[in-house]
């Protein structure tokens, strides 16, 4: 039997509701509102295929999706109500995880400062 092992590199945060140092993104494209501002910090990043993880934090406002990859959510801060083209909405906040799949389309109303960890596939 032959044995296998991984290396695996592997970005470390403790406490990502409380990390200060996000990178200012600009405004958020999808706004369809009063301007909303983003910053983040990447936690991987794979330029080849598009995918990605990391820290993501918008401030309030409505903004429209049209999801062209998959997307894991999980809420550290803050809340919002999504709500998809075909079906009710389903308000999210702190410890909330969502998985959204390719091709979704709706809204997110974000209601304050929102702060997620999320993967981006």
């Amino acid at each position: 039997m032959t044995q296998q092992t991984a290396s695996i590199s592997a970005a470390l945060i403790r406490d990502a509701e409380n990390v200060t140092e996000l990178d200012d993104w600009g405004t958020c494209p999808e706004a369809t509102g009063q301007q909303m501002n983003t910053r983040g910090m990447y936690l991987w990043k794979d330029d080849g295929n598009g995918a990605e993880s990391g820290i993501w934090e918008c401030t309030a406002g409505p903004s429209r999706w049209v999801l062209e990859t998959n997307e894991f959510v999980h809420v550290l801060s803050g809340s919002m109500t999504i709500t998809p083209d075909d079906g009710e909405p389903e308000l999210v906040g702190p410890g909330t995880t969502v998985f959204i799949p390719r091709g979704w389309s709706g809204n997110w109303e974000i209601h304050e400062t929102l702060r997620k960890l999320y993967v981006i596939f």
